[in-house]
């Protein structure tokens, strides 16, 4: 497992690391992104963000807008509108596609807006680490 940690003195600290379990993405009932490939980036002082493969995400219900925003450690994100289940939502999703160096673990992948967004997470069961019933 590889993970990517960046800081700087003005910044706050920055972790990517795999995701061990499936992240699947709505927007109303419709399945807009799910994968068994996620990433977890974690800044100090924010929610953990799921980042999902391009490749997991369906395209499709998406348009890309003219949104964009700048982080010091990720560089710019550019956002897509979802359309699906006969409504949409501005700035749905956003990605780094060419991220900064302490990024590039997330170039090509996506993340979702948990206010517009209802994202599910389940983690692989930790065999090790989880206690068992006898029967």
């Amino acid at each position: 497992m590889q993970t990517s940690v960046a800081t700087s003195e003005h910044h706050r600290p920055l972790t990517i690391e795999p995701f061990a379990g499936t992240v699947t993405v709505r927007f109303s009932d419709a399945i807009v992104a799910a994968t068994e490939r996620a990433k977890v980036l974690r800044e100090e002082g924010h929610e953990p963000v799921f980042y999902i493969p391009f490749e997991d995400i369906y395209f499709e219900l998406f348009e890309k807008t003219n949104t964009t925003s700048k982080s010091p450690l990720k560089g710019t994100a550019s956002y897509w509108r979802v359309h699906a289940v006969g409504g949409s939502a501005d700035d749905f999703m956003w990605a780094y596609e060419t991220p900064d160096t302490a990024a590039r673990a997330i170039a090509r992948h996506g993340a979702f807006d948990p206010e517009k967004a209802r994202i599910d997470v389940d983690p692989l069961e930790d065999k090790r680490h989880t206690p068992h019933v006898m029967e």
